[in-house]
């Protein structure tokens, strides 16, 4: 085994935490608290070349692997969950599915803008009445001739506000067994029928844009279906167990920064006239987030490890999501912990990581579901 990162890896680690250090977090306390999606930071990014780190340089990516991406969806998660949750929406999400499922004419078209960066994509799968549930999708595409005629409603779609294409998943007919077959559709934002509101007010990761989608009626061409229009639910299955690696990886960050956070403070703060990182107590804490980050940040390299070698990883990174994102939470909150009734403040940083770090706990499939696909993996 060898744990060594890359010469490539290395660089993009160093490139990409100059960059997020510049760039990124000097702005995340003002996107935190007014809720503005960065969208200038985006822009940033494309031109860089990081919105197209694991894609083909064919399609206007970088050509990297899954673990130059998850390093660099740490990094930015260090500096900004909001940020960094947007970043791993745009190219897990937005992009993904169409660099592995889309036809050649739809990855000139439609994957080139989002790896290159000149555009951002989201991805329609949560509704109201369907999350963990993805199964039990309602909303629908009926083809009419040469066009899928799409209507219903998504919720929680990060990046949607801001996107130039949406892939959707929608109900397009039933199998012989009499299931709901559902299919993926890319649509682009615009488009006549197609509204998209941002009305929510989130407890963090705040300047990540959230979502809401109402088709009525809405027209796309039949070409806009995604890979195999009866493969449309284990489609984005695959697509969901990469997200989760990148989800991981922002967990990581945020914990990362947490961590660095508290170090500092412990350093600096006197009680009882020395500094409390020599307090046994607080010294213990700081032994057991070390321990969490290193676990967490082998499992994530493992899982995408795997996935670039073309092996199976949806119980690694099932894994690797559950549990860096329940770590998170727990070192985010002893950050806090460790910087005492400060900690609770505005004026400190590690109240919004504890924030943010929740919504990794929830996303690309709660804890709950992660557990359930760990328990199928087993063959449970």
């Amino acid at each position: 085994m060898d744990f060594d990162l890359t010469k490539e890896q290395l660089m993009i680690k160093e490139m990409v935490r100059k960059f997020a250090e510049n760039e990124i977090a000097p702005k995340a306390e003002h996107v935190d608290k007014t809720g503005e999606f960065p969208i200038d930071t985006f822009k940033k990014m494309g031109e860089l070349g990081l919105l197209g780190i694991p894609f083909s340089e064919k399609y206007g990516g970088s050509g990297g692997d899954t673990i130059s991406y998850a390093i660099a969806v740490e990094e930015i998660g260090r500096a900004c969950g909001s940020t960094g949750l947007s970043y791993a929406a745009a190219i897990s999400l937005g992009a993904a599915p169409i660099y592995y499922f889309g036809t050649e004419e739809q990855k000139q078209k439609f994957l080139v803008p989002l790896a290159s960066g000149e555009a951002l994509g989201a991805f329609g799968l949560t509704e109201p009445n369907a999350g963990s549930d993805a199964g039990g999708t309602k909303t629908k595409a009926v083809l009419d001739g040469d066009e899928y005629v799409i209507n219903g409603e998504k919720t929680f779609i990060t990046n949607a506000g801001f996107a130039k294409t949406v892939i959707v998943t929608a109900v397009t007919g039933k199998d012989e067994r009499g299931k709901n077959i559902i299919s993926a559709l890319i649509v682009p934002t615009g488009i006549p029928g197609f509204q998209i509101t941002n009305n929510y007010d989130k407890m963090g990761v705040r300047g990540s844009n959230t979502s809401q989608l109402v088709f009525e009626n809405v027209r796309v061409p039949k070409e806009n279906i995604l890979g195999d229009p009866n493969k449309g639910f284990k489609q984005f299955l695959y697509t969901l167990d990469g997200g989760r690696i990148s989800i991981a990886a922002l967990a990581l960050g945020i914990a990362q920064a947490a961590y660095d956070a508290a170090f500092a403070y412990a350093k600096e703060r006197k009680q009882f006239g020395t500094s409390i990182s020599k307090f046994q107590s607080i010294q213990f804490k700081f032994a057991d987030m070390a321990m969490e980050l290193e676990l967490a940040r082998n499992m994530i390299y493992k899982a995408a490890w795997l996935k670039d070698n073309d092996r199976s990883f949806a119980k690694e990174a099932a894994m690797a999501k559950l549990y860096a994102s329940e770590a998170s939470s727990r070192i985010t909150n002893q950050a806090i912990q460790i910087h005492g009734g400060y900690g609770y403040m505005r004026e400190y940083a590690v109240e919004r990581y504890l924030r943010d770090a929740k919504l990794t706990e929830i996303g690309e499939g709660t804890s709950e579901i992660q557990r359930l696909v760990l328990s199928r993996q087993l063959g449970l």
